[in-house]
């Protein structure tokens, strides 16, 4: 063990490999508190050079590796098993923007630049990067592409795959690979960038990438909605759509149950309609121009929409201020939920057509086997994307006992999800947490050509071994 840690920091310096347990402690638990790991020693290069150097030594050493950003996964898919067994490489230090080609509408970026950090950099030169997440200020871009994330802009912009143009990636036997190309068409083999896209460290440790950049939000307009019902609500998304085409860059649902506690858990926040609703929507139209009439046309649709019974209630910004404490009540529903307690986290899609179809069957299939359950649901319905959490309100004993039988949970809601042409897991990853419940819900074919993937790259399995696969 010394010898190896003393091989370690020849590579990157021996104040960048932690061994002792409170040092290494913040990078052996996931931001849940679900996982806790024992790292062998945890590994901060500064370097795509001294990422590869430490894979390769690693490779020879026959030690596995588990690839970290900002260690905000909801899966356990970025922290050790508790062998002690794993060696954690730390990307924190791969933080440079490479660069910024405007021209191209590109930036170039290390893995272990921050999501808002990126954002910033974008922003400085009059340029957007789109992805957004509630814990874009410590998330990583290595952990976001990692695990596709997704967020509250994939509706107009799409999720990490499709902002993504080149990567540079260190191969399991310490290769660099480099295809760190700016380019929008590439139709010369395989693209093997995808591969490593949602691949969560198994295949390969990402430390680069070329990303799409797009022209800022110089104007925005947010409406926090009371509807009736979910139905409904997927109808207002089509009339709007179909009224403001790609001005609309983000349309959230919000369950009551999920509001109230937010509400209930967060200080600060104020309630922005004295209706009290089922469900709820959160809608927001952007555009480059700084003078588009976006208020006008949100009261225009909305118009439309109470005519129709689309809407019960309605509250427009009328201030970027406004605007911002609007997303705050859908932003700060996963802290309440952690505030709250233990809960079960689901994280789904299914057609955007079926979402009212999947919660209403969802719903009614743990009311019936879950007396008193009760349900934080919200998420990205303009993707098709839920965030679907039963836990018991009370706490307490009854409320350990219904996480006990977790997986009778799971196979509720995600046999739901199946039957409607979903998957059980849209944007967090497989990670621990799915890695076999996922074997439920693929054909053989397709976990077949998995495996088949990663022994071609990893042949000997020392990538984030005991994850996704």
């Amino acid at each position: 063990m010394q010898d190896f840690v003393e091989s370690l920091s020849a590579i990157v310096g021996r104040e960048n490999v932690l061994t002792a347990e409170a040092q290494c402690a913040a990078y052996e638990e996931d931001w849940r508190g679900r996982y806790k790991g024992r790292a062998r020693c945890v590994v901060r290069p500064a370097d795509a050079g001294e990422v590869a150097a430490v894979v390769k030594a690693c490779a020879e050493a026959a030690v596995p590796l588990v690839p970290q950003g900002g260690n905000t996964g909801l899966v356990g898919g970025s922290v050790p098993h508790p062998d002690q067994s794993e060696v954690v490489v730390s990307l924190s230090r791969l933080n440079r923007v490479r660069d910024l080609d405007l021209d191209n509408s590109t930036i170039t970026v290390e893995a272990g630049c921050t999501l808002a950090s990126v954002q910033a950099a974008a922003a400085m030169q009059g340029r957007l990067f789109p992805l957004s997440l509630a814990s874009e200020g410590s998330c990583q871009i290595g952990g976001n592409l990692s695990s596709n994330a997704g967020g509250v802009q994939v509706l107009r912009y799409g999720n990490m795959r499709e902002l993504t143009l080149g990567l540079e990636v260190v191969l399991p036997d310490g290769r660099i690979w480099n295809g760190l190309r700016g380019l929008r068409k590439d139709n010369t083999g395989y693209d093997l960038k995808q591969l490593f896209i949602g691949a969560e460290g198994t295949l390969g440790i990402i430390t680069a990438a070329t990303l799409k950049l797009f022209p800022p939000q110089a104007s925005r307009v947010v409406a926090w909605l009371a509807v009736p019902d979910v139905r409904r609500a997927i109808a207002l998304l089509g009339l709007l759509r179909q009224r403001t085409a790609e001005r609309l860059t983000a349309f959230e649902i919000v369950s009551s149950a999920a509001h109230e506690l937010t509400l209930k858990k967060m200080t600060g926040l104020v309630r922005p309609l004295q209706e009290i609703s089922s469900w709820y929507v959160l809608a927001e139209l952007a555009d480059s121009d700084p003078q588009a009439d976006l208020a006008g046309q949100m009261e225009a649709v909305l118009a439309q929409a109470f005519e129709a019974d689309l809407v019960l209630d309605a509250a427009i910004s009328a201030s970027e201020a406004q605007a911002r404490s609007l997303w705050e009540l859908r932003e700060n529903i996963s802290e309440a939920q952690k505030k709250d307690g233990i809960s079960i986290k689901h994280d789904i899609s299914v057609p955007v057509s079926r979402i009212p179809d999947f919660i209403e069957e969802a719903d009614a299939a743990l009311s019936s086997a879950f007396p008193g359950v009760r349900i934080v649901a919200f998420g990205h319905a303009g993707d098709g994307n839920l965030h679907y959490n039963p836990s018991m309100a009370e706490g307490g004993a009854c409320n350990a006992a219904f996480i006990d039988r977790t997986p009778e949970v799971n196979r509720i809601v995600h046999d739901i999800a199946h039957q409607l042409g979903g998957s059980i897991s849209a944007e967090h990853g497989l990670g621990q947490l799915k890695r076999q419940e996922i074997r439920r819900y693929k054909s053989e074919v397709e976990l077949d050509l998995m495996r088949a993937v990663k022994r071609v790259f990893d042949p000997a399995g020392i990538m984030n071994p005991g994850k996704v696969l």
